[in-house]
């Protein structure tokens, strides 16, 4: 299945929100509760399944969404849809600080790998799977990496990441990488999961036991701030419970 084509706009800088316009009869698909706003003749219907595939029986999509359920996502997807016989525009709000990465699919092989939690939106037509590392080293540390999303498809998909993002294009290359760090990657890049370094190292250096390994020809979505480590930040200065106020005697 071809996906829609969509246009689309990034608005914002740090709390940033995707404008997509459709076309009469377009739609795009989106995780519940990313919806921002929508304009007349867009109607939304919460679905099972991503509905890349027109024939897929009620076994199909449950089994789909039972994979979904191990990232962490809800078992349904909204899809919204043009009406009307103008164009019309629909907006999805990224949940937390950071930058939403536009990917056209096409251009990069048709696949792309990202964090369980990164994706946001895409046209319809786009596949949304679950994919496992294999390796044992990456199953057993992979930490925020070891479940990973793909996503299939010829058009435009969008993904969220946390911080300021940064686009690494490898040409039979490797980069080494805080597991957390890692947005996104393309068709082309193997990733594996190794020991950071000596005991010391890995006990000290506040870098974590294990670093991602990403290797090959292909683009590398990296973001700054992890929404793991945004979240350890906030609890770790949150007031403990149970605590006494200063004015009480």
């Amino acid at each position: 299945m071809h996906c829609h084509e969509v246009d689309y706009e990034i608005i914002g800088h740090d709390l940033q929100m995707v404008e997509i316009e459709l076309d009469p009869g377009e739609t795009v698909i989106a995780e519940a509760g990313a919806m921002n706003y929508m304009e007349q003749d867009i109607e939304f219907e919460t679905k099972m399944g991503d509905g890349s595939s027109a024939n897929q029986g009620m076994i199909g999509k449950l089994f789909g969404a039972g994979k979904r359920m191990l990232t962490g996502e809800s078992l349904f997807m909204t899809h919204f849809s043009n009406q009307g016989v103008e164009k019309r525009r629909v907006a999805f709000a990224a949940p937390y600080p950071g930058a939403i990465i536009p990917v056209d699919m096409n251009s990069i092989g048709g696949r792309l790998l990202c964090q369980k939690d990164a994706f946001l939106a895409a046209a319809l037509g786009t596949k949304l799977s679950v994919a496992f590392n294999k390796r044992l080293g990456a199953g057993f540390f992979g930490g925020e990496g070891f479940i990973l999303q793909r996503l299939e498809g010829d058009g435009m998909a969008f993904i969220h990441a946390g911080g300021a993002v940064i686009r690494k294009e490898l040409n039979n290359e490797t980069l080494r990488v805080d597991t957390g760090c890692l947005a996104a990657f393309s068709e082309g890049i193997d990733y594996d999961i190794q020991l950071s370094g000596g005991l010391k190292s890995m006990l000290f250096g506040g870098e974590g036991i294990v670093l991602a390994t990403l290797s090959g020809t292909g683009s590398v979505w990296l973001q700054s701030l992890p929404f793991s480590r945004l979240a350890d930040r906030i609890l770790a200065h949150a007031p403990a419970r149970g605590g006494s106020d200063m004015g009480e005697s």
